[in-house]
């Protein structure tokens, strides 16, 4: 297949519009030309790019790349600072009210796809990135029944896992909490004519759940105990050493009081002799 023949025809609406158009894109949205023309937006990212203003007047371009760009080895160099660009600020934008409505529209038509665990029952999922930071991993799944991450059914090379980021999915479920999904996922149990097997706790999802559980917990949970225990040990030898300078103080006052009485019961014995 030639580089031109990827790419779905679409009217000459602009940069964006195409790009969205384009094979393997339909996880993305169409970001507000306001939105990226809003300095406060492109905070932080200029410095991640070599030809950043370049780069930002091709998205805001209102024509879209002819067959002979992209056949241009300088164009196509230019067009890839541009779709990072865009990525990123993509995941700044879906996490905007107006970016969450369209995020919203697609989530409703399943145009993200489906959970790929038979037990969550075509649960529809949501795009999520393990990282915030470019080229570190591929765009991936979230599901909102069983709460795993999944590799998408169609691999996307060219979309980059940053531009969704990793906190969507929760913003997204927090801001429409009534899709979140009513019943919890159903658990695969282990059965030999009808009875349970012996030490098989469920499926394999559930296993690996609870051991990615106990390895946070031991690493650092214990971690974080031993930590308190040592603090709360501290301020047990603080406490007892201030409650015997206080006892300390009280003894020596009560000799200090004692002595003055007797000081003053001579005082009087000398005065009635008198």
């Amino acid at each position: 297949m030639s580089q031109s023949s990827k790419y779905i025809s679409v009217n000459d609406n602009g940069w964006i519009k195409w790009y969205c158009n384009l094979e393997d894109h339909h996880f993305f949205c169409e970001i507000d030309e306001f939105f990226i023309a809003d300095q406060f937006n492109l905070y932080g990212l200029k410095q991640l790019f070599d030809h950043f203003e370049e780069a930002l007047q091709m998205i805001l371009s209102p024509n879209t790349p002819t067959d002979e760009d992209l056949e241009d080895d300088q164009f196509l160099e230019l067009y890839n600072e541009a779709s990072e660009l865009y990525g990123l600020l993509h995941a700044r934008f879906i996490i905007t009210p107006q970016g969450l409505t369209l995020m919203k529209s697609k989530y409703l038509q399943g145009r993200f796809g489906v959970c790929p665990r038979v037990l969550c029952e075509r649960q529809n999922v949501l795009p999520i990135g393990l990282s915030h930071d470019l080229r570190t991993s591929r765009v991936k799944i979230f599901c909102p029944r069983c709460q795993d991450v999944y590799s998408p059914k169609k691999q996307m090379s060219d979309v980059d896992g940053s531009f969704f980021g990793s906190v969507f999915p929760h913003i997204f479920l927090s801001v429409f909490s009534e899709l979140n999904p009513t019943q919890p996922a159903n658990e695969y149990v282990s059965k030999i004519f009808g009875f349970k097997v012996h030490k098989k706790k469920g499926s394999k999802f559930q296993i690996q759940q609870n051991q990615t559980e106990m390895y946070y917990y031991a690493e650092d949970h214990i971690k974080r105990l031993s930590q308190i225990q040592g603090s709360q040990q501290q301020q047990s030898q603080q406490q007892q050493q201030q409650q015997q300078q206080s006892q300390k103080n009280d003894e020596e006052a009560e000799k200090k009081q004692k002595e003055a009485l007797n000081a003053i019961q001579k005082l009087q014995k000398q005065k009635q002799k008198k």
